[in-house]
């Protein structure tokens, strides 16, 4: 082999070398732009939001809702944890290679710092436990809540709440096993800041026999009586 040939081939080498590396950091680049702004997955931390969702689950949440529609009743949320609901144990976030594909959106997120519920009221809503069957009151409204797991009771802890603006209070749908808003009072009524919401539970995609969407249960979250009957 000549040495021209060899010097063809050692240019090729490089330049087929220099395109994957750009292909590979454009890639990891567009991954970090869509989990900042657009769509970020994550892993189900707990058992509280059984049986909508399970441990373990890989759901995506979505970012732009929350940022251009704000934080509706009845969505499912992923929030920064506002305080102290978690103990330092589950604060623990990944570390090495897999902190680095969370970080760039390759992996689902598993901070330690992340937390799922449902929103059951939002700013101006006056939030009771219970009515004398059992049921939340939401602007006097008791609720029908189809999406409980089967067999909970919802009146564990009774507290009479007013969402101050900009905020909103949450349950878990395993309402037995749900340390959330309920167990806070003592905290800014047990409210969570708008801006902690990370976004809005779209999609549930592993595994993928639970694959399903979460849109906003119609009953009871329809009922134009919890409009009118909210607290300005």
């Amino acid at each position: 082999m000549s040495d021209t040939s060899s010097t063809s081939a050692g240019a090729a080498l490089w330049r087929f070398i220099k395109e994957i590396v750009i292909i590979l950091v454009v890639a990891l680049g567009l991954s970090f732009l869509v989990r900042t702004f657009i769509v970020q997955a994550f892993y189900v931390p707990s058992q509280s939001m059984e049986n909508t969702l399970m441990p373990n689950d890989r759901i995506l949440a979505s970012k732009l809702s929350t940022r251009f529609g704000g934080v509706k009743r009845g969505e499912i949320v992923v929030f920064r944890d506002p305080s102290d609901w978690l103990d330092a144990a589950q604060k623990e976030p990944a570390g090495g290679i897999a902190g680095a594909l969370e970080w760039v959106g390759l992996l689902p997120s598993n901070t330690g710092d992340d937390l799922v519920k449902r929103v059951i009221g939002v700013g101006g809503d006056h939030v009771r436990c219970c009515s004398t069957d059992g049921r939340i009151v939401l602007n006097g409204v008791p609720l029908t809540e189809p999406y409980i797991k089967p067999g909970d009771t919802t009146d564990d802890v009774r507290f009479d709440v007013v969402v101050p603006q900009g905020r909103v209070f949450v349950m878990g749908d395993n309402r037995n096993a749900s340390a959330d808003s309920r167990y806070h009072l003592n905290d800014n009524q047990g409210t969570v800041p708008e801006e902690n919401v990370v976004g809005r539970v779209v999609l549930t995609v592993w595994p993928f026999s639970a694959f399903s969407t979460h849109p906003i249960p119609p009953i009871p979250f329809d009922d134009p009586r919890l409009d009118e009957n909210q607290k300005q």
